[in-house]
């Protein structure tokens, strides 16, 4: 039984000092709210969560955006006035997870020869 085939869409926004990701539902729904603005964010993102990549991309590990960084990047660090701007200007990115094929379990627990 194939397991983790599993779609992710994210925003990714290059700024001066950092390059900010956030995760949201999917792509249609950012440019449903770009034309809309009265669609609540929460419809939009999949959390409220700011991630930072320490400018190395939008493929590589991501750490919590501090309120400092957003304050130097934004003015501001309030976390949906940043979301907004990331949405706003940040390239739209939607990738697929490949399946994974082979046991759940390769010991069996005691049905295994040992």
């Amino acid at each position: 039984m194939p397991r983790g085939n599993a779609s992710q869409s994210k925003v990714h926004y290059q700024g001066k000092e950092e390059d900010f990701v956030i995760y949201i539902d999917d792509i249609e729904s950012v440019q449903k709210w770009k034309g809309d603005r009265s669609i609540p964010l929460a419809q939009v993102v999949s959390g409220f969560k700011i991630f930072v990549t320490h400018k190395h991309g939008a493929q590589n590990a991501y750490d919590a955006a501090s309120k400092a960084t957003l304050e130097n990047e934004f003015g501001t660090s309030k976390e949906d006035e940043c979301m907004t701007k990331i949405l706003e200007t940040g390239d739209l990115q939607h990738t697929e997870t490949g399946e994974r094929q082979g046991p759940k379990n390769d010991s069996m627990g005691t049905r295994s020869a040992h």
